[in-house]
């Protein structure tokens, strides 16, 4: 079939300019039963629902194998007749098809009277007060170099109000220090919480017979806070799909270019900023301003209990003869740990304390996680600045240069410039960012008296003038 651009400029051409049909076909080149059925009959509407066709839906045969599916319905399934069986039966009958023919028959009845057969999906509700978690891996840049962060975010679907906390893993301690800060910034606890299945909160996932069964440090601090808890079935997204939204928004709006993290606190911190300030907008469904909705929404919270939560988990642990014990899948070297027989690790989301049996502090240190980064591959995108010195000022990396090598590529002479990232590449042979930024004047100044290319001179006339006694 013709589009219908074509057909209208083919009754255009008859119509309006009167060709005959052979000059329609030779004018677009096509045939010439295709040119008079387009210009002289009638191009009407057809329903493109088609009904079923074929032996078991215009003969007998269909009507016969649905009595029998019905008739089975009622009965324990190992008393229902197969496939094979019905199709037998119908050959005694003199049925004449195949055995595909009557499977693909059965499959489509099975579809559209099995009640409790549904694909879709129930519309979920989300009363006020009600939350859903879950965690997001985002990338940061911290130091110079790339780490990724667990984001836990905070969603609550009646308003759209998101809150979220960054953290470096997502174990236990990390996952309920997280809920604490939520609920400080959200001020307030939630009276729901709907989970997936979290290791930290779940050791059991739900079967067709049980429920999920929660972790005991997971449901000793639920009792602090008092909310309910509902885990999702598994691999069912879509029972939290506002959380989930949510996740995405935050990764795609404020993660957008790896954000520059000094510390987690600071990075918290201009989260809630950013996402307060992104509640002053109006919300998808209700169009009502997210502000206004939350400001409603928070009455309906529980309140926070005046005693705060240590969040904090001790595990014994054997040492071995080298003073080493294994923390997140790393030995720590631990002084004088070979003298006791085990010793505790009391593990806090950020950091350690290694404890003797008798109650000594022998180390006290950051949880090794805390320092996991990748490098930045400065190395190939210089090479690409090389090429284009005019983007670098541009680049979604200019921002993560130190002090010092920032300031000596901003030159606004391009030939300068590139010179200088050809002379950087072959230092970052031998040499990694972070020590090029700190011996910078070692490494650069002895080719190049003035680095920067700066006049000195200006800088001096700005310095105060030494007092005279």
């Amino acid at each position: 079939m013709l589009a219908m651009s074509d057909i209208n400029c083919i009754k255009h051409l008859r119509n309006k300019k009167g060709l005959s049909i052979t000059k329609i076909k030779e004018t677009l080149g096509i045939n010439w039963r295709t040119a008079k059925k387009y210009a002289d009959e009638d191009q009407l509407p057809d329903s493109k629902i088609k009904q079923s066709n074929g032996m078991m839906y215009t003969d007998k045969w269909g009507e016969i194998v649905s009595d029998w599916l019905f008739e089975d319905s009622k009965l324990k399934k190992k008393l229902r007749r197969t496939k094979k069986q019905m199709f037998k039966e119908l050959l005694d009958l003199g049925f004449t098809g195949s055995y595909r023919t009557v499977c693909y028959f059965i499959s489509d009845w099975e579809n559209s009277h099995n009640e409790e057969l549904d694909k879709g999906h129930d519309r979920l509700e989300h009363p006020p007060g009600e939350a859903q978690v879950d965690f997001g891996l985002m990338e940061v840049v911290k130091d110079g170099e790339f780490m990724d962060t667990h984001v836990l975010v905070m969603s609550y679907p009646h308003s759209n109000t998101a809150f979220a906390v960054p953290l470096p893993s997502e174990n236990q301690e990390c996952f309920l220090q997280g809920l604490k800060l939520l609920f400080s910034q959200s001020e307030g606890v939630p009276r729901r919480i709907r989970i997936d299945n979290l290791t930290p909160a779940v050791k059991k996932v739900r079967s067709k017979t049980e429920e999920a069964k929660l972790t005991d440090a997971f449901i000793q601090f639920q009792n602090h806070y008092g909310f309910e808890v509902q885990v999702c079935n598994p691999r069912s997204g879509h029972e939290k799909g506002s959380v989930e939204n949510k996740v995405g928004y935050i990764r795609y709006n404020f993660f957008t270019t790896s954000p520059v993290m000094n510390s987690y606190e600071e990075l918290t911190e201009t989260l809630r900023v950013q996402l307060q300030n992104d509640r002053q907008r109006l919300h998808y469904e209700k169009q009502v301003m997210i502000e206004d909705l939350w400001n409603i929404e928070k009455n309906f919270l529980l309140e926070l209990p005046t005693e705060d939560y240590p969040v904090f988990k001790e595990v014994e642990t054997k040492v071995n003869k080298f003073n080493e014990a294994k923390i997140d899948n790393t030995l720590i070297h631990i002084p004088k740990a070979s003298n006791y027989p085990f010793i505790y690790f009391v593990l806090n989301w950020d950091k350690f304390k290694a404890v003797s049996s008798d109650g000594e502090i022998l180390l006290e240190d950051f949880r090794p996680y805390m320092n996991k980064k990748r490098a930045i591959p400065w190395i190939s995108i210089f090479k690409d600045w090389i090429r284009k010195p005019r983007v670098v000022p541009y680049s979604r990396y200019q921002k993560y240069l130190p002090g010092r090598v920032n300031d000596y590529l901003m030159v606004d002479d391009l030939v300068v410039r590139k010179e200088r990232l050809l002379e950087l590449v072959n230092l970052l042979v031998t040499h990694d960012m972070k020590r090029i930024n700190e011996e910078f004047f070692d490494l650069i100044s002895g080719k190049n008296e003035n680095p920067f290319g700066l006049d000195w001179s200006e800088y001096d006339s700005l310095a105060p003038l030494e007092r005279s006694e």
